[in-house]
């Protein structure tokens, strides 16, 4: 059975992003000054290792340390030179075709278009949320809030994609009209 300093760390490296503290003690079934000292056991834990615990009055996030900020900002450098791997451009095709087409006639204005994850992740047959980060992190999608569904998001191709392809619009796309069509026939069964 995990120490609870311990399922705070398990539970703030899963999810990646700030947890209420709220939901904590209440996943933890701890009242606020329990997990007040839980937070503070963790920082001094964590001294030297390279990571720190970020608090606010409601949050609290697990981050790396401030010295480690050049050393993360040459990985990122390095991470983004490297070229797109198979499945980046598999999910950066899937979200392509899925786009509205820039001259799209009787298209809703501000039409988004593009895919969600869950789209995404149909067609390719496994989970794509690590090729989307990259792509989200190169600038070659960009995620906006889906029109209709707004508990997801929906990606799109950038300009900057475009030149990546060496493409001008994203009808220059290989087959781009028959293709596209039959995707938006698929996402509206």
């Amino acid at each position: 059975m995990l120490t609870p300093p311990a399922a705070v760390t398990a539970l703030l490296f899963a999810s990646g992003e700030p947890l209420d503290k709220k939901r904590l003690e209440t996943l933890l079934n701890i009242k606020d000054a329990e997990l007040a000292l839980v937070l503070k056991s963790l920082a001094n834990s964590l001294k030297g290792s390279g990571l720190s615990i970020i608090e606010t009055a409601t949050e609290v996030e697990l981050r790396t340390v401030p010295e480690a900020s050049a050393l993360i900002k040459k990985f990122r450098e390095n991470e983004l030179s490297r070229d797109l791997g198979r499945a980046s451009l598999e999910t950066l095709a899937v979200i392509a075709y899925h786009a509205a087409p820039t001259s799209e006639v009787g298209a809703p204005t501000g039409s988004v278009g593009g895919a969600t994850r869950g789209e995404v992740d149909w067609v390719r047959g496994v989970n794509s949320s690590a090729s989307l980060r990259t792509l989200l992190m190169r600038g070659l999608i960009e995620g906006k809030e889906d029109e209709r569904d707004k508990r997801r998001i929906r990606y799109n191709i950038t300009t900057e994609a475009l030149a990546h392809l060496g493409l001008t619009s994203i009808e220059s796309l290989p087959r781009y009209s028959e293709l596209s069509a039959e995707t938006r026939v698929t996402a509206k069964e």
